[in-house]
């Protein structure tokens, strides 16, 4: 195995483990003047795994103990669960699926199905602590046919409605003509789901991060 075949994979787990310690920072009740803007709910789409796959942990370029990491451009996406009045919530269960980079989904009436890149998890999972707080590492998700790039999010926690919704990133030529995007007709509620990524400082793979906060309706 080469010395980085396993892209900044150690970095990665730093990244989680500061921001796991670091989670008391953001655990601040009624920080916030006003309430905050709430994630819009959109569709889950038709490509939800039917089979949940074996390995569902954050960290979806690596599947358990493989050497061989998943092709495309690394993307850390991370946030907070929080109510509209700013309170993170705790052991909610955040859920992404997408596809890979040839545009195809662990889902197996996905376009390029077949070819899928075997070594890219395809779906993963975090569970938030007391601060809200939630991270993935990923790919940048190819385009496909009707669609402009996005991460599909589902949202679980006790008490509250399931939140299915989606990320998208900004300065994508696509967004513009996306019909699942533009159906957003609230414009903040719009935005807020478009997400800049911007690169990692001294990642040694031009590793890209984004925040995205996700704001549940109760």
């Amino acid at each position: 195995m080469k010395p980085n075949e396993i892209p900044d994979r150690r970095q990665f787990l730093r990244w989680v483990a500061i921001g796991t310690a670091a989670g008391t920072f953001f655990n601040v009740r009624g920080a916030f003047a006003q309430e905050l803007v709430r994630t819009p709910p959109q569709t889950e789409g038709p490509y939800y795994p039917i089979q949940l796959p074996l390995d569902q942990d954050n960290d979806l370029l690596i599947i358990n103990d493989s050497i061989t990491p998943a092709v495309g451009e690394i993307v850390q996406v991370s946030g907070r669960v929080l109510t509209p009045s700013g309170s993170p919530v705790r052991n909610a269960t955040v859920e992404i699926w997408q596809a890979d980079n040839t545009g195809a989904y662990l889902h197996p009436r996905s376009m390029g199905y077949a070819g899928r890149d075997l070594n890219f998890q395809g779906y993963g999972r975090f569970e938030t602590a007391s601060d809200g707080e939630y991270r993935f590492r990923t790919i940048k998700p190819a385009l496909y046919t009707g669609r402009t790039r996005h991460i599909h999010f589902k949202v679980r926690s006790s008490g509250r409605q399931d939140l299915t919704t989606q990320c998208y990133f900004q300065g994508e030529p696509q967004n513009a003509n996306d019909g699942v995007l533009r159906g957003i007709r609230d414009e903040r509620q719009r935005n807020s789901v478009i997400v800049a990524f911007t690169p990692v400082p001294a990642s040694k793979v031009a590793a890209l991060a984004g925040r995205f906060d996700i704001v549940l309706s109760a």
